[in-house]
This record gives C-alpha cells, sequence and structure tokens, in this order.
C-alpha cells in the first residue's frame, strides 16, 4: 500500500510539474497597427518552449467565450487598439475575471476600450498622447514583486511614453515610473507609471505600457519581466 501510495504521488506530482499553462495572445486591431505585433508573437513562442506554454494566437474577438477561455491560465492582450469586444465578448471577459483569470497588458492594451469603464479600470488606464519615441529613465519603485526583482533601481529604456486621459487606477499597485525630466513630452507629473498589477474583480492583472518597438521584444529585461508577469498571472511559481 506505501508503496502504491509512494508511486500515486509520483505520478501526480510529475504530471503538475509538466502541465502546460495555457496562454491566449490575442492581438485584435480596429485602430493603429503595432509593427512589433509579430515580434512580441515570436518572443513568446521562443519562452514557450523555455516555460511549457501552450499557445494560442488570435486576432478574432470571437474567440473571447466563456469556453475558451475556461481552458485559458492566462490572457495576453497585446497591442490591441480600438473598440474589440461585442456585448458577448465582455461578458465572457468579465465572467473570466469574476473566475480568477489572470491577464497581462502590453502597451496599447490601454488603447483599447477606451469608453468601457469596466475595461479601462482592469488594465489600468487610457491612452490619451504620445510624444516621438525616445530613450528616458525607468525608476524601478517595487522590487518585491517578481517581474521586477532583476532590475536595478533605474533603467534607461527606448520606447513610446504614453499619457493617460486620466491618473492610473488608484487600486494598481506601481512597479516602475518614468522620469519625465529625462524626455521630452510627457504630461502626468512627477508621478508617471508605466508598470503595475493589480488584483482586479477578482482576477489578476499586470499592465505594462513599454512594448512599442519591435526591439522590445528581444530585449532582455522586458522579456524577463512578461515572462514573470506571465507566471504570475497564471497563478503558479516559477520552477
Amino acid at each position: 500500500m506505501k508503496k502504491f501510495i509512494s508511486l500515486l504521488f509520483l505520478t501526480v506530482f510529475a504530471i503538475a510539474v509538466n502541465a502546460q499553462t495555457n496562454v491566449l495572445i490575442f492581438s485584435k486591431t480596429n485602430g493603429f497597427r503595432h509593427k512589433s505585433i509579430e515580434n512580441g508573437q515570436n518572443m513568446f513562442k521562443t519562452l514557450a518552449k523555455e516555460h511549457n506554454w501552450k499557445l494560442t494566437f488570435s486576432e478574432d474577438s470571437l474567440i473571447i467565450n466563456n469556453k475558451i477561455l475556461a481552458k485559458t491560465k492566462v490572457l495576453v492582450i497585446l497591442n490591441t487598439t480600438g473598440d474589440i469586444f461585442g456585448s458577448k465578448e465582455k461578458k465572457a471577459l468579465q465572467k473570466y475575471i469574476h473566475k480568477g483569470g489572470g491577464v497581462v497588458a502590453i502597451h496599447a492594451a490601454t488603447d483599447t476600450e477606451m469608453e468601457w469603464k469596466w475595461y479601462v479600470d482592469m488594465v489600468g488606464g487610457a491612452f490619451k498622447s504620445h510624444p516621438k519615441q525616445q530613450s528616458a529613465t525607468i525608476n524601478i519603485v517595487n522590487h518585491d514583486f517578481k517581474a521586477m526583482q532583476h532590475f536595478d533601481k533605474t533603467w534607461i529604456h527606448f520606447d513610446e511614453w504614453y499619457n493617460f486621459r486620466n491618473p492610473v487606477n488608484p487600486n494598481a499597485i506601481v512597479l516602475a515610473t518614468v522620469d519625465e525630466k529625462t524626455y521630452e513630452g510627457g504630461t502626468m507629473g512627477a508621478h508617471h507609471p508605466v508598470v503595475w498589477y493589480q488584483n482586479y474583480d477578482g482576477g489578476r492583472v499586470f499592465t505594462t505600457t513599454l512594448g512599442h518597438t519591435k526591439e522590445s521584444y528581444t530585449d532582455a529585461d522586458f522579456v524577463k519581466m512578461i515572462t514573470e508577469a506571465v507566471i504570475w498571472a497564471g497563478g503558479r511559481k516559477p520552477r
């Protein structure tokens, strides 16, 4: 009996260790289309091999339904733009979050569904404007979160710096801000978040406004941040 129990434990443990994490990467655009979307998809293909993720790529809003989302551990909203969800898709997304779903929202995810308050609160903010792409200094303000632990106190990064219609959702825990004194065109003032996370309406949501450029998706620091964000949103510890 003890031998049987031991074998059963080892079998269950092996299944748990080898279980794949289903990650849905959604990149539908009804506005500006980022040329870096394909680069982001390629990044996830590489990460999937390293972390045993099962990927689904889609730009069809109908994939946001109860059946598909029930099998999805992490929904990545990759540079979507415009209004992309119908009423059924909105209800399915809300149900997914209510049941503890995980979301990683990248860059133009904040330039999406900007009149849908629930969505704006979920991703944390709504895009207003941006200056030209340029380098700036990012201040890492929270090193406790796993996705930020590999950074020094500051990170000089080239990207497109979003200004928001309103301050970022006050319930969000800010992980990094951009120093507006180090570039031209910022309008948010001394506190300008660019990375944050929150437990929202039952789910886990990580948001970064970084990720406009193709080069972002081969930047080791950015890739590490997104990797750990997906692991966190999936609700499991890294192996």
